[in-house]
C-alpha cells in the first residue's frame, strides 16, 4: 500500500519519444520541451527515447536524461537499414520496440509526448501505447510541428501507415507546435469532431541561449550559415561557397556550420574550397550550442527547418531561407508563409534562380533587412508556456510560478 501511495504522490514522470531516423529536428524539439516541463514542475523527471546518433553530444539539464535506441538510416532507394548492427530492419525495429516498452513500463510515466509519428518508426510504438493505456496512468499526447508536408503527400502517407486510426485510438490530445492563423498541418485529413476537440495549437517554441557559450565567436561581423543536421544541406553549402568564389568583394564574413550528418567526402571537398576563401569564409562541423552563434550573427542563411525557424524568431535574426522541396514540401511551405508575413526573405530556386550572383546579392543585402520582430501575430512564440499549461491540466500537477 505504501508503494501505491508513493506512486500517487510522486512528482510527474514525463516520457518523450523521438524516433530520429535522420537529422536533428526531433531530438532538439523534444529536448527543448523536456527542459521546459522539468523546470515548470518541481521534482519531475523527463526521459527522452531517441534514435539520434548524436544524442550523446548534447548536454541535458538536471531532471532530463535520454536512452539511445539502435539507430537506423535511410538508403538511396528510400528504404531503411540498421545504422551499425548486422541485423535486418525487422530485427532492428523489434529491438527498438523492446527498448521502448521496457523503458515505458519501468519509468511508468504520467505523461507521454510522441513526436510526429503516431505509431512510431515502422509501428514500433504501438505495443507500448496499448500497454500504457491498459496501465491507465499515462496521458498520451502527439506533438505535431507546424507543417508536416503538402496536404496531398500527408494524406497518402497517413493512409499508408494507418496513422489517423492510431492517433484517434491512443492519443488524449494533439499539440500543434505552431499558430492556427498560419497553417493547419492536418487540413487534408477527414477528422472527426472528437479528434478536432483534442487538437491544441501551442504557438512556436521559443529558444534561449545556453549558459555555456558557443565554442568560439568570429572576431569580425559574420553571417551564420546552417543547413541543420547537414545530411541534406550540401546544395545550400555549395551555393554559399559559389557566391563567395564568384564575388571576391562579398561581405560579411560567412561562418558555415556543416552539421554532423554531412557526407565525409563532400565535407573534405568543401573544406578545400573554404581554405581558399579564408578568412572571408570559415567552417566548423557541429556545435550543439548554435543558439549563441545565431544570437551574435549579423544574419542567418538556412534551409528553414522547424527548429531553425524557431531560433530565428527567438533571437530576432534577419534571415534568408533557401528551402528544400525534396523529400518533403514542409520547408518551402513554411518559408512561403513566413515571407508573406515579412518575417524572413526566401530564395525560391524556381522563382529567383540558382546562380551564385543570386545568393551573393541576398547576403550583401542581409544586414539591411528588417528584423522579424513585430511582424508575427500575438502569442506566436508562446509555445512552451502553452505546453506547460496543457501538461498541468492533463497530469493534474500545479506548475511552479
Amino acid at each position: 500500500m505504501r508503494d501505491g501511495v508513493k506512486q500517487a504522490n510522486r512528482a510527474p514522470h514525463i516520457l518523450l519519444y523521438s524516433h530520429d531516423t535522420f537529422g536533428l529536428g526531433h531530438l532538439r524539439r523534444s529536448r527543448t520541451i523536456a527542459e521546459a516541463l522539468v523546470s515548470a514542475f518541481p521534482g519531475s523527471s523527463a526521459l527522452i527515447l531517441t534514435g539520434s546518433p548524436v544524442a550523446g553530444r548534447f548536454t541535458f539539464p538536471p531532471g532530463v536524461d535520454h536512452i539511445r535506441m539502435p539507430g537506423v538510416v535511410k538508403t538511396v532507394d528510400a528504404d531503411y537499414i540498421s545504422e551499425s548492427l548486422n541485423m535486418d530492419i525487422e530485427q532492428t525495429t523489434a529491438l527498438r520496440a523492446s527498448v521502448i516498452l521496457a523503458a515505458a513500463v519501468t519509468f511508468n510515466p504520467d505523461l507521454v509526448i510522441v513526436d510526429k509519428e503516431p505509431g512510431g518508426f515502422r509501428g514500433e510504438l504501438t505495443t507500448t501505447l496499448e500497454i500504457l493505456k491498459e496501465m491507465g496512468r499515462a496521458k498520451i499526447v502527439l506533438g505535431i510541428r507546424d507543417i508536416l508536408d503538402s496536404p496531398e503527400a500527408l494524406t497518402l502517407e497517413w493512409e499508408r501507415k494507418g496513422a489517423l486510426e492510431t492517433a484517434d485510438r491512443f492519443y488524449d490530445q494533439f499539440w500543434i507546435y505552431g499558430d492556427q492563423s498560419i497553417y493547419n498541418p492536418l487540413q487534408s485529413l477527414d477528422l472527426s469532431d472528437d479528434f478536432k476537440r483534442r487538437m491544441h495549437y501551442t504557438g512556436y517554441l521559443r529558444r534561449v541561449v545556453p549558459t555555456d557559450a558557443p565554442s568560439a565567436l568570429p572576431n569580425s561581423p559574420y553571417v551564420l550559415v546552417t543547413p541543420g543536421g547537414g545530411g541534406d544541406g550540401e546544395a545550400l553549402v555549395d551555393w554559399i561557397l559559389s557566391a563567395y568564389e564568384k564575388d571576391p568583394a562579398l561581405e560579411p564574413h560567412a561562418l558555415i556550420v556543416y552539421g554532423p550528418f554531412l557526407n565525409g567526402e563532400r565535407r573534405a571537398a568543401f573544406d578545400q574550397r573554404v581554405a581558399a576563401l579564408e578568412p572571408r569564409v570559415t567552417a566548423v562541423g557541429f556545435d550543439s550550442r548554435i543558439e549563441g552563434l545565431m544570437q551574435n550573427a549579423v544574419g542567418v542563411v538556412a534551409m528553414g527547418g522547424y527548429n531553425t525557424f524557431c531560433e530565428i524568431l527567438s533571437f530576432d535574426c534577419r534571415a534568408i531561407i533557401a528551402p528544400r522541396t525534396v523529400p518533403r514540401m514542409e520547408q518551402h511551405i513554411r518559408a512561403s508563409v513566413a515571407e508573406d508575413l515579412g518575417l524572413i526573405r526566401m530564395l525560391d530556386r524556381d522563382r529567383d534562380g540558382t546562380g551564385p550572383e543570386v545568393m551573393a546579392r541576398a547576403i550583401r543585402e542581409l544586414p539591411f533587412q528588417n528584423q522579424p520582430s513585430g511582424k508575427a501575430p500575438p502569442g506566436f512564440m508562446d509555445g512552451l508556456d502553452k505546453i506547460i499549461e496543457l501538461a498541468g491540466t492533463l497530469i493534474k500537477a500545479p506548475a511552479a510560478p
